[in-house]
């Protein structure tokens, strides 16, 4: 059953009561909330995410909720709930939905130790993977945004996950953050995507999420060989500029990048060498999102036989 086949009444039913059962990847997630933006956004975004059943097993489960007291009624805020705890500070109210995203992330960012971790967006075509690590600010998110739209997969917008066993990258196909400036690019080069509400004033910025292509979704079990590891720059007014990147440099840069690789220790350093010997490394400066789209799909040509 997928998320689209709930009514918002039975949505916002579960939500309220024993939880929302929802697959991502690998994962599966138990959400509880009483907060109106949390379940819009996930009926929204989540349409197309397969649900889980009672027999399922649940990775992760959590809640967010307004913060009781005199808080409900005087600048509300909310927090997140892990099996328990509160991991973090409370925010207003009107920031629920990021804080979603945000702990969902955390979850497996801090939790997850099967894989590396990689602080990167990953877009798929032909069976490939090109691996986008980049600090915030970066266009990564843009960029990434850009290709699924234009015959790239998404795997994921902000953990890319190098299984310790075979090397591939895993998939999940969650929704695209973006922000600020790159909001108003998004829009207009992909004017049927779906996005949520604009949360205004978070320490990110301004924020909101584009809903991952249904197709892309359906594909969430299926990973992908890495081939290209590709650090993106946006730079206005700049021509799109690939340039090779040394492997030592790129692994040391993509160790800055990982969650887990110090936790990993010596199985985290083999994923990461494997992955840079096995890839082609780039800097890539770019500032129009045709551009890139041009130069990935170059690479992509000329990788295939």
């Amino acid at each position: 059953m997928l998320l689209h086949e709930l009514t918002q009444a039975e949505l916002a039913h579960r939500l309220r009561g024993d939880g929302l059962g929802l697959r991502s990847g690998p994962f599966g997630f138990r959400i509880r909330s009483r907060v109106p933006h949390v379940f819009q956004g996930l009926g929204l975004l989540y349409a197309a995410s397969p649900l889980l059943g009672d027999a399922d097993f649940i990775d992760f489960d959590l809640s967010l909720d307004l913060v009781p007291g005199v808080r409900r009624w005087l600048r509300p805020q909310v927090h997140f709930v892990f099996d328990g705890t509160t991991p973090f500070e409370p925010l207003p109210a009107d920031h629920a939905y990021p804080l979603l995203e945000w702990s969902m992330n955390w979850c497996i960012s801090a939790h997850v130790h099967d894989s590396l971790l990689l602080h990167s967006a990953v877009v798929e075509r032909g069976g490939l993977a090109a691996i986008l690590p980049a600090p915030p600010g970066s266009g990564k998110s843009t960029l990434c945004a850009g290709l699924i739209h234009r015959g790239w997969r998404l795997l994921s917008d902000e953990l890319g996950m190098v299984s310790l066993q075979d090397g591939s990258v895993g998939a999940l196909v969650r929704p695209v953050s973006l922000k600020n400036e790159s909001l108003a690019v998004v829009r207009s080069y992909v004017p049927d995507a779906v996005f949520n509400r604009v949360s205004v004033g978070t320490s990110k910025g301004s924020v909101t999420h584009m809903r991952a292509p249904s197709d892309h979704v359906a594909r969430m079990a299926d990973p992908a060989r890495p081939r290209w590891v590709i650090f993106p720059r946006y730079v206005a007014g700049s021509p799109p500029v690939l340039t090779p990147r040394s492997r030592a440099d790129s692994l040391l840069e993509l160790g800055r990048n990982a969650f887990n690789y110090t936790v990993l220790g010596r199985p985290g350093f083999e994923a990461l060498a494997n992955l840079v010997t096995g890839s082609d490394c780039y800097d890539f400066q770019y500032s129009q999102l045709d551009d890139a789209v041009a130069t990935f799909d170059g690479l992509l040509h000329r990788a295939q036989p």
